[in-house]
Formats: C-alpha cells, structure tokens, sequence
C-alpha cells in the first residue's frame, strides 16, 4: 500500500520586495527535503518528486517570480526566489538540503551555490547590463547536496549553442548567408529522419560565427540599456519630453533562428542514442522560425543576464567550479538538448570530492527511447533514491 502524502502550497516573500510560490510534498515529518526548481518553468509536477518520497525526503517544488515569461527573467534577481525557498525550508526545520537542478535549473542553482558560498562582499554587485544585484546584504543559504538531471550548460550557452549564424540581418528572420546556412543542402544538410554531414571547416567557421552572432545581439542590447540610462541621466537635469520618454521606455526585441545546433542535425557529431532533431522536433525549418522557441521575446536586461553566452553568468561554465557539497550527475543517453561533450565538460569542472556520474537511456525528459524498454525517468529514480540515502 502507497502511503498517503501532502501538498501544501506556500507563497514566497523575496528580499528584494518580489514574490514566487512554492510546494511542500510530504509524507511525514521529514528532516531532510530536495528543492527542484527551473528558473522558467514551474514543475510542479516533476517526475522525480515521488522517488525523492520514497527515499524517505520531502519535496519542495518551487517557481521562479519569471515563470513562463523570458522578458522578465534575469538569473541574478531569480536567485533571491531560490533564496526565499531556501529560508523557509530553513524556518520550517528541515536540516538537510539538497538542490536538484533539471535541464535550466542546473544553471540556476550552480549559480546560487556560487553566489551562496561567496563572501559578501566577493559577489556578484552588478547584472550584465548594469543593475545593482545587492547581494553582498541578501541572505542567501548555502544548501548541503546538490543533484543534476540532464544539465544543459546554461540557458546562454544552450542558445548560443543553437543559434543560427547565417541570419545577417537581426531585424529581417529570412536574411540568409549561403555560406553559412546548417540547412542548405550544399553544405551538408538532410532533411530528417535522415543526418546530415557537414564537414570540419564549415564546423569551425559556424561556431565562430555563432560566438560573432551572440556578441552582435549584446552590443545592441547594451546600446539599448546606454541609451535608456543616459535618457535617464538628463530627465534628473530637467530632460525634454523625448528624454522621459526613452527614459521610462522598456525596449523588447525578438531573436529568430535559435534552433540550429549542428548536432541536432548530424548525430555523427558529439555521438550519442539520440534521433535526429531537437528538443522543438525533427523540421528545423518550423522550430528555426517559428513563433515558439529559447529566448524568441526579450529585453536587453533578460538578453544579457539569461540568453547571452558571452555574457549571462549562470553557466555551468562559470559556477561549477564552486560545488563542494556531495554531487550527483545524471544524464540521459539520448538526450537532444544536452550531448556527451557538454556533460562531460559539466563533470570534470566540478571539484566536489564526493561526486557520481550514471549514464541512463532516455530522451532530454527521461522517456524511453524504444518500445517496451524500462523509462529512463524510473531508472533515474532509482538512482536519485540511493544517493540520497547513501550520502546523507
């Protein structure tokens, strides 16, 4: 017989004077708890809250104040959400915390461990684009155990990753360079279910071009900010109505083309189980240009703190390093949004002495692969559950 358990929602006041909202599911009066969080998606539902239970954990499932809005979300400011989670776990009692980031949660807690084991006055003081973050007075609790299922690096460099450099011209989505198209056939391309091949030197020149793309779209973010700020600067000298105008203006931006990662499209690149095609699906013309996508509608401050690869300081990247509690890192063989290169890179940054690693057959959500096999989300479970009783 399956024991009973409780749901209990909670909301969040943040430091900051913002608000988010938080699930507690528990089966008893557990000690120890693990909070999953996504900083753009609220996943109250997660797969794995049952066999935390199971473990014998509680299970705290929380949204981020940006929840399925991109113009909103800057990783700095989303930390003080993590924050007031982890203050009221903290109030309620429970005495072991274990942060398990999925897929873009992983960069949103690598990045609040970093900034939680900071001294004050060692972290981050400003945004990407300029904001105070105050975080050398917030109070941010360091968490005890940290659990990663299916990591992408960060939010930035997944879309830098995916970006398509071919698009000349930010403000026409149909601009195309030949030379640089993943999907013209004269370089490589196949239309799914076949791969495609694209050979080592068109591989080279996009990649660069998809690090010149990202710093083309920071510099008109940080133009956009400049000019805001500077607008800002004369309306306190007495300013024309233009300059209060630009002053109060909030500029949004699209970003097309963001779904191009040659691995996608070539699965002899960065080999694993997985099918041709991305996390959006096999026609990269209908993901490539569709109205759905990573980072499709944002502002320069959301540009810049989140979407930026060059810039964003939530990555894997840039936080890793700072892990030293006990760690667990599972990826999914057949993953299309997360490859053996990234996780492997992901594991190796990580200087915690007690860290595991487990390879388990699945797509990026933990489904099977092929009919009639064991889902990769049970097996990660499993695995989930006895770690957590092994090392806490």
């Amino acid at each position: 017989m399956v024991t009973p358990f409780s749901s209990t929602p909670f909301p969040l006041p943040t430091e900051d004077g913002q608000g988010a909202m938080g699930v507690l599911f528990s089966r008893a009066r557990e000690r120890k708890v693990v909070f999953i969080m996504h900083p753009r998606e609220l996943v109250v539902t997660h797969y794995l809250v049952p066999d935390v239970l199971d473990a014998g954990w509680a299970c705290w499932v929380q949204g981020a104040r940006s929840v399925g809005n991109d113009l909103r979300l800057e990783h700095e400011f989303a930390l003080y959400d993590v924050a007031a989670g982890m203050r009221h776990l903290r109030a309620m009692g429970f005495e072991t915390i274990v942060l398990l980031g999925n897929s873009g949660g992983a960069g949103l807690f690598a990045f609040y461990n970093q900034q939680s084991l900071c001294a004050p006055e060692k972290r981050i003081a400003k945004t990407p684009a300029g904001r105070a973050t105050r975080f050398a007075t917030a109070q941010l609790p360091p968490a005890d155990g940290m659990a990663f299922v299916s990591p992408h690096p960060g939010q930035g460099i997944l879309l830098m990753n995916a970006l398509d450099p071919s698009l000349s011209d930010e403000s026409d989505p149909f601009s195309v360079d030949p030379a640089l198209d993943p999907f013209s056939e004269a370089n490589g391309f196949r239309m799914p279910p076949d791969s495609s091949s694209y050979c080592p030197d068109f591989i080279e020149r996009y990649r660069a071009a998809q690090r010149q793309r990202v710093a083309r779209i920071d510099a008109i973010a940080r133009q956009r900010v400049e000019q805001r700020q500077s607008a800002r600067e004369r309306v306190k000298s007495g300013g024309s109505r233009a300059d209060k105008a630009l002053a109060s203006h909030g500029p949004i931006f699209q970003v097309w083309r963001t779904d191009a990662d040659l691995r996608c499209w070539d699965t002899s690149l960065d080999p694993s189980d997985r099918f041709v095609g991305s996390l959006w699906g096999s026609d990269p013309f209908v993901s490539n240009l569709g109205s759905v996508g990573f980072g499709r509608t944002v502002t320069p401050e959301s540009w810049l703190s989140t979407w930026s690869g060059l810039s964003s300081n939530a990555s894997l990247a840039k936080c890793a390093d700072a892990i030293e509690q006990p760690t667990l890192l599972i990826e999914y063989t057949g993953d299309n949004c997360v490859f053996p290169s990234d996780v492997n890179a992901i594991y190796s940054a990580i200087p915690a002495s007690s860290k595991e690693r487990h390879r388990v057959r699945g797509n990026h959500h933990g489904q099977a692969l092929d009919e009639g096999e064991v889902s990769g989300q049970t097996i990660a479970g499993a695995q989930l559950g006895r770690w957590l009783q092994d090392n806490f």
